[in-house]
């Protein structure tokens, strides 16, 4: 069954009845299911209607998403076309020549990976089996949880390397320098090192200490850099996150520009199948969930990074 049969299938009534029936262990609804099985997890596309329920408690719980431009890309293209421009618009005298630019610059054909992130959920089988419980919301909330945590990590310290590579990668080579410890003066040269076009929708990411080093900061006059009022810098947002370093040696603890410029590639939707002989003795039910996803900085230029020297 081709990727296109497979959604439209999903979207059937009938297919969300099979699968939840299968997700609380009625054997007979996954004999129903078994052509839909995805050949590379061997699990099942949620339906159409939990996929959407799924995005949207995944968004709640993903600063990457929330912060990032998220795209669906589920065909097998292992490229695709990233495209921005530096165009301008100019005023010329009646009858005049139009500039004719070159644009070739503004597309950018990038390769995107299938990194799998997978899951593993242990439930009490009679938890499950209870017809008065909503286990299709409380199934996705987990999950919205257990991937999203994912997902934030690999959004700031992936590698590139079996996961999509995050931004304290895709940033070397794009500092603004070192700095000896953090300082009003170097957070304010970051901001600055940042085209006014990308610090229009700016924001500040780091970990909890360095926004409590940064509360602190003032300049000669005894004006705080972090406005309390509105938690912001320069009138730009902070968005805390675990994943950021401290501000140790080496190490860069604070990133701002404009996040939306980094890519969340969907390469499939969410699929989950049941492990039940495993964990039958322990009166569990296993939910096996898998996502294939990629992400990119697609302007080196609208991140940047203040690294913390030796």
């Amino acid at each position: 069954m081709s990727y296109i049969e497979t959604m439209i299938e999903c979207g059937r009534k009938d297919y969300g009845r099979n699968f939840w029936s299968y997700m609380r262990g009625d054997m007979s609804a996954y004999t129903r299911l078994m052509e839909n099985s995805a050949p590379d997890t061997g699990a099942f596309h949620m339906p159409t209607g939990s996929d959407s329920k799924y995005d949207k408690a995944i968004l709640r719980e993903s600063i990457a998403r929330q912060l990032s431009s998220v795209f669906s890309s589920y065909d097998s293209a292992a490229k695709i076309w990233a495209a921005d421009s530096d165009d301008l618009a100019e005023f010329i005298p009646e009858f005049g020549d139009i500039a004719i630019r070159d644009a070739v610059n503004d597309f950018q054909k990038l390769p995107v990976e299938r990194y799998k992130l997978a899951t593993l959920l242990r439930l009490p089988s009679e938890f499950v089996a209870d017809a008065a419980f909503d286990f299709e919301s409380y199934l996705i909330r987990r999950l919205a949880k257990c991937f999203g945590r994912a997902e934030d990590k690999a959004f700031i310290t992936g590698t590139g390397t079996g996961e999509p590579t995050g931004l304290l990668h895709d940033t070397d080579g794009a500092e603004t320098g070192t700095s000896a410890a953090l300082s009003y003066d170097s957070v304010i040269d970051l901001y600055f090192s940042v085209k006014p076009e990308y610090r229009r929708g700016g924001a500040w990411l780091m970990n909890d200490g360095t926004a409590h080093a940064l509360k602190k900061l003032k300049d000669d006059s005894g004006n705080y850099l972090w406005r309390g009022s509105d938690d912001t810098i320069m009138g730009k947002p902070v968005v805390i996150s675990e994943y950021m370093p401290s501000a140790e040696s080496g190490a860069k603890p604070i990133l701002f520009g404009d996040f939306s410029y980094y890519w969340l590639i969907k390469r499939s939707p969410v699929t989950v199948k049941v492990i039940k002989e495993l964990f039958a003795l322990n009166g569990q039910t296993g939910y096996l969930a898998f996502e294939f996803l990629d992400g990119k900085l697609i302007r080196r230029d609208a991140v940047k990074a203040l690294q913390i020297g030796a």
